[in-house]
């Protein structure tokens, strides 16, 4: 098989010009998101993984959306517009200038098929670099209804028949069109022009490349995936499928690379989670975008993390919240009931539960009190506090910033902190207690009396 980076040149054609009006949403159906990327992104990563030197992306009139996004996850990507809907041979042909600036290997992918594997792709690549002029992805079908179907001839693929052109001995094929296609970029352009639209649906399509090769003596090969991975999304519960069937990959991927994982149906990963090895993660943990979580780090049950940091056997959870620019030290301890964001927090620091920390710096070793809080914004801009090595928080404790705690400073339980508060000093903030004896007795009787009237 080719190495997935070839020496040959590859140019990735991806057509996201699909309207997915069965997906009912505003956004457009290639711009969903599975494990915490649109669809579009995915295939995008899968083709340039598997060697693509540039990328055209063909997407509908009108859809500057799509094609922002395209650009967002591919910066080189040049966009083409499919103003008619004639097919996807036609769609193809729309990046005719790309595909002039003559390329070894052109591989045509689709947006909502966010399942395929850079391997596959590289597969396709390596049956055009055995002297192929189309290689076709194929899959084995448990239900062959209204997927086109591989007509074969010993091991030369003779055609691909849609559904609705097939004849009734054609359709018991199983051997199915996953829709994905390489072409050799030599040919590709005399292949792609000599296709007709004498079908049901008088649309060009790009499985007649088969046709055409054979026409002008070139050979087609296949190559065949499960049919998981080739699965498309075209409605919310086939999005759904696709998430579960993507959780399982990085789920899987991460264990053998050292994760452990306790419940792993209950953990959900995104696709950028970096995550090293004996790392322990328990139940009911969410991973959003930009987590990373060293060596030996305990993540525990119920707990959200999100563009965050965890360093060396840190503790985090349960019920725990990390929001974007949370970065725990080495050895450090986050609680039951703790939010943290934007906050660095230091080696050995325990921020044990019921706590708020926003904009802030926490010295090693720190210690931060239940109930403690940073009162970070004044409805306007957003403040620094910082807690110096060694520090400690008293319980209920607001910190109102700017401020900064020396280290190794005392705040005393249930304090409003307003102003700087030296190393190794104590700051206490809350009012003075006032002890009434006998107030309780003469209160319970007054109260009774107003009852009686």
């Amino acid at each position: 098989m080719t190495e997935m980076h070839s020496p040959r040149t590859c140019l990735a054609i991806v057509l996201a010009a699909g309207e997915g009006k069965r997906m009912k949403s505003e956004l457009p159906k290639v711009l969903h998101k599975v494990a915490g990327r649109s669809m579009l992104a995915h295939v995008l990563a899968g083709v340039a993984a598997a060697g693509a030197d540039r990328v055209a992306v063909v997407v509908g009139p009108g859809r500057e959306d799509v094609a922002n996004a395209a650009s967002g996850a591919n910066a080189e990507a040049r966009i083409f517009v499919q103003n008619d809907r004639l097919g996807t041979a036609h769609a193809v042909l729309c990046a005719r200038k790309a595909i002039e600036q003559g390329f070894d290997d052109i591989i045509v992918a689709f947006a909502d098929t966010p399942l395929v594997q850079p391997q596959t792709f590289a597969r396709l690549r390596g049956k055009l670099a055995d002297g192929a002029a189309v290689a076709a992805l194929g899959f084995e079908a448990a239900d062959p209804t209204g997927y086109g179907r591989f007509i074969m001839h010993g091991d030369s693929l003779e055609a691909i028949r849609e559904h609705k052109d097939a004849a009734p001995g054609e359709l018991k094929i199983a051997t199915c069109n996953a829709g994905i296609m390489a072409l050799a970029g030599k040919s590709a352009l005399q292949l792609l022009e000599s296709i007709g639209n004498s079908n049901a649906q008088q649309e060009y399509y790009l499985t007649d490349a088969v046709g055409a090769a054979r026409l002008h003596g070139l050979a087609s090969g296949v190559v065949i995936a499960p049919e998981t991975e080739v699965m498309g999304v075209n409605d919310r519960v086939q999005l759904a499928a696709a998430e579960k069937l993507m959780q399982g990959l990085l789920r899987e991927n991460a264990m053998r690379e050292g994760v452990t994982m306790i419940d792993p149906d209950s953990v959900f990963l995104c696709f950028d989670t970096k995550l090293e090895r004996d790392v322990l993660i328990e139940p009911n943990v969410f991973f959003g975008p930009g987590v990373e979580v060293s060596e030996g780090a305990i993540i525990k049950a119920s707990s959200h993390l999100e563009g965050a940091r965890i360093g060396k056997n840190a503790s985090v959870g349960p019920f725990a919240r990390l929001r974007p620019g949370a970065k725990i030290g080495e050895k450090a301890k986050i609680g039951n009931f703790v939010e943290i964001k934007a906050a660095d927090i230091g080696m050995g620091a325990a921020v044990s539960h019921l706590t708020y920390l926003g904009d802030a710096r926490i010295g090693a070793k720190a210690n931060i009190g239940a109930g403690t809080i940073t009162c970070n914004y004044d409805g306007f801009r957003k403040y620094i506090t910082e807690v110096g090595a060694g520090a400690f928080i008293g319980s209920n404790s607001s910190l109102v910033a700017p401020v900064k705690i020396g280290d190794g400073a005392y705040v005393g339980s249930g304090s409003v902190v307003t102003e700087d508060v030296a190393a190794d000093a104590l700051a206490v903030a809350r009012g003075r207690q006032a002890n009434k004896p006998g107030w309780a007795i003469a209160f319970r009787a007054a109260a009774i009396e107003r009852k009686k009237k």
